[in-house]
C-alpha cells in the first residue's frame, strides 16, 4: 500500500499554518520543561483566551453563567479549565483530559555530597527515560525552593548564556571496555545519574571554622548562599528537576 508523503499534500496556506503551530510548540517546549512551568504557561495562555481564576469569582461572590470561562489550580502542578454551558450540569459534561508529567531526573531531599574531589547532587530518575541518553546532554536545573522562612524561590540554572551548564559524567571510551559489553538498559545505571555540580575547592578558611575547610562541597555551599541565598537545609523543602538544557530548534 502506497501512501503520499504528507508534505506533498500541503498548499501554501497549510504550510503557513504549520509554521505557526511549530513556532508555538517550540515556545511550549522551552517554557514548559517541568509540570509547574507547563501549568504556569497554560494559565497565561488561558487568561489570554478570557479564562479567569475561579478563586476570584468565589471571592467576589459572583454566580457563574453560561459562557463563563474559569480555571482552578492545585498545588501549582494541576490545572482544570471550565467553560460553562447552556444545559444544567445534571445533564452531563464534556471532559478532555491530558497530562504534562514527563521523564526527568529529580534531586533528592538531602542531595549534596563529595566524592574524589568532585561535588554532586544525589538524584533519582522519574518516568521511562533512556538513562544512557542523559550522559550525552548538557542539562539544567529547574524547580522551586521553599526556604526556612517560608519564602519560595523559583530556580532556573543552566539556560542563560551566562549560566554554568551541568552534566552527568560517563566513562572515557578507553576506560569503558566492561561498560560497552552491557545492554542499553544497563550501560548506565540509575545510580549513575548523579549530577556533577562542582570541582573547585573553596579558596580560604574563614576564621578558623572547621566547617570551612578547603573542600569542593563547601565551595558549592558558599556559591549557593552567595548567588541564590539557599542553604543546604533548604533542599529538604525543594522540588528541583534536572532537564535538558537549551532551546528547541528546527
Amino acid at each position: 500500500m502506497e501512501r503520499d508523503n504528507v508534505w506533498t499534500t500541503y498548499n501554501e496556506e497549510n504550510l503557513a499554518e504549520l509554521a505557526q503551530i511549530m513556532k508555538s510548540y517550540k515556545v511550549c517546549l522551552d517554557a514548559g520543561k517541568t509540570e509547574r512551568e507547563c501549568v504556569s504557561l497554560a494559565i497565561s495562555m488561558a487568561e489570554g483566551e478570557g479564562y479567569e481564576n475561579i478563586e476570584n469569582v468565589i471571592a467576589d461572590g459572583r454566580q457563574l453563567v453560561p459562557g463563563d470561562k474559569v480555571y482552578a489550580v492545585c498545588m501549582d502542578k494541576t490545572l482544570a479549565l471550565f467553560q460553562i454551558g447552556e444545559e444544567p450540569l445534571e445533564k452531563g459534561m464534556n471532559i478532555l483530559g491530558a497530562h504534562v508529567d514527563s521523564p526527568r531526573i529529580d534531586v533528592k531531599q538531602n542531595p549534596l555530597y563529595e566524592n574524589t574531589d568532585l561535588a554532586y547532587l544525589d538524584t533519582h530518575y522519574y518516568g521511562g527515560l533512556k538513562k544512557y541518553q542523559w550522559v550525552t546532554l548538557p542539562v539544567a536545573i529547574h524547580g522551586v525552593v521553599v526556604k526556612k522562612d517560608g519564602t519560595k524561590v523559583n530556580v532556573t540554572v543552566g539556560e542563560a548564556a551566562s549560566d554554568p551548564v551541568f552534566c552527568i559524567t560517563d566513562l572515557l571510551p578507553h576506560l569503558a571496555a566492561k561498560q560497552m559489553e552491557k545492554t542499553a538498559a544497563k550501560v548506565i545505571e540509575g545510580e549513575g545519574l548523579d549530577l556533577l555540580i562542582g570541582s573547585r575547592p573553596i579558596e580560604e578558611v574563614v576564621d578558623g571554622d572547621e566547617d570551612k575547610k578547603a573542600t569542593v562541597l563547601n565551595n558549592v555551599k558558599m556559591l549557593l548562599k552567595e548567588n541564590y541565598d539557599i542553604e543546604e537545609e533548604d533542599f529538604v523543602s525543594a522540588e528541583l528537576e534536572i532537564v535538558p538544557a537549551g532551546r528547541a530548534r528546527d
